[in-house]
Parts: structure tokens; C-alpha cells; sequence
């Protein structure tokens, strides 16, 4: 049985701690500027991995929050899996120099395939997550998005996982984005068909999470990991409950 784990997540813009609804900058929530004092709250409930996305490097490359994220990982007795608009082998090499335990691949892992597999080459595949956002279509086609979601890539979710075994792969994140942000609930039959299917794979589900309801929703599913985000930062249920339900029953 795979160590199944809550995995507490961050999105930072221009160093404060923020959510943007449903991809979108013009409608964003700020939560703290602290984000260190978070992460070390989440450690001391017993997180075993944490999550950090830099938006603003996202938006714009040159702007990339590449030393505070290294003193964020410095500060924090935890490894940090971190991503946000990686395009360059670059962005990865200094992630992994200041430290980030895995860099987070998203659209650039399905635009540049040959390239980002390169990468799995000379890094190892254990220091990448490929972040596949998926729509499902009326016919159950589980088609990938790209972009921050704004087009649909017209790659399958399967055939991608496919493509990248041969490489090595080991982590996916794996998002339905009709539900992410909205503490609707996951799509919990998704993950459940997936994890069958790939069993060799560890796949963290994202995006959803709105109660303890929706974490124990996904117990059983064969799933690695939880991204829990908004949900902690609006004190819907602590880590340490989020743990609790998890590893309870």
C-alpha cells in the first residue's frame, strides 16, 4: 500500500499568499504576507510535503520569485515540491538549486515534450511532477488544458502519461479544473479510474477541496497525495484534521 499523505499548498504573488479564482489574476484573494509563517504552521501539524506555486514567475519569467521560494525552503524542515509557468531548463536547475525537492511541470510538459523529457533524463524522473489539468468531455475524453487552462491542447490524459513512462515517470498532479477552487468537492471516480490504470505512478489529486467530507471522498481511490489549498487558508479544517481523517479508518 503507497503512503498516501495531505500535501498543503501555497500560491504566491509578489511574495503574499494569494488565490486566484478559477486561473484568473483580476480576481485574487489575499491571505498573508507571510508565507514561511504558514508553512511552519502546516509542518508543526505534521506535513510531510509541501506545495508552492509562484504565480508571479508564471505570469512573467523575469520575474520569477526564485530567492524568496530558496529562503522558503531554507527556513521550513520540509521538503517543498514547487512550480509555476516552468518554460526553461533554467527554471529547473535553479528550483532544484535552492532546493525544491520535485519542480512542478505544467503546459510546457505538453507543448515541449521532447525537451521536458530531456530533462527526466539528467535530473532524474523522481525530481519532476507533471501538473495535468484535464476537462472531461460529455463522451468521457479526458482532454488536457494548457495555458493557465485558456486552450485545450487536444492531448489525452492517457496518452500523455504514456509518452512519459517511457522516461521514468513517477509523480502526476492531476486536476479536473471544472472543480478546482470552487471547495466543490474532486472528481473522485477520475481519480480512482487513473490509479488503476497506472498503478506505478503516484498521482496527487487537486483542486475541490472544501470539507473532511472531500478528503475522505478520496480514501480508497489509490491516490499518493491530497493538494489541500484554499480550504486550510480559510480554516475549513486544520492539517492536523486533514491527517487525521486520512489516515483514520
Amino acid at each position: 500500500m503507497k503512503h498516501s499523505i495531505i500535501i498543503p499548498a501555497l500560491d504566491l504573488i509578489d511574495g503574499q499568499v494569494v488565490r486566484l479564482h478559477q486561473g484568473d489574476y483580476g480576481k485574487q484573494t489575499n491571505y498573508s504576507s507571510n508565507p514561511t509563517a504558514l508553512f511552519a504552521d502546516y509542518v508543526a501539524q505534521e506535513a510531510e510535503q509541501l506545495h508552492l506555486v509562484d504565480l508571479t514567475g508564471a505570469k512573467d519569467p523575469a520575474k520569477r520569485q526564485t530567492k524568496l521560494i530558496g529562503e522558503i525552503i531554507q527556513a521550513i524542515d520540509c521538503p517543498i515540491q514547487v512550480g509555476g509557468g516552468i518554460r526553461t531548463e533554467q527554471d529547473v536547475a535553479d528550483l532544484l538549486a535552492v532546493g525544491a525537492n520535485r519542480v512542478v511541470i505544467g503546459s510546457t510538459a505538453v507543448k515541449e515534450r521532447a525537451m521536458v523529457k530531456g530533462w527526466f533524463e539528467k535530473y532524474g524522473a523522481e525530481k519532476f511532477v507533471l501538473a495535468l489539468d484535464v476537462n472531461i468531455d460529455a463522451s468521457g475524453q479526458k482532454i488536457i488544458a494548457i495555458s493557465g487552462w485558456q486552450e485545450a491542447s487536444g492531448v489525452s490524459l492517457e496518452a500523455l502519461i504514456e509518452e512519459y513512462q517511457a522516461v521514468g515517470l513517477q509523480h502526476v498532479l492531476c486536476t479536473d479544473i471544472s472543480r478546482d477552487g470552487t471547495l466543490a468537492g474532486s472528481n473522485v471516480d477520475l481519480y480512482r479510474e487513473i490509479c488503476a490504470k497506472y498503478p506505478e505512478i503516484q498521482f496527487q489529486s487537486s483542486g475541490g477541496i472544501g470539507s473532511l467530507a472531500d478528503i475522505e471522498a478520496l480514501k480508497g481511490t489509490g491516490v499518493a497525495g491530497v493538494i489541500v489549498g484554499r480550504a486550510l487558508l480559510e480554516g475549513k479544517f486544520s492539517v492536523t484534521e486533514a491527517i487525521e481523517c486520512w489516515q483514520n479508518g
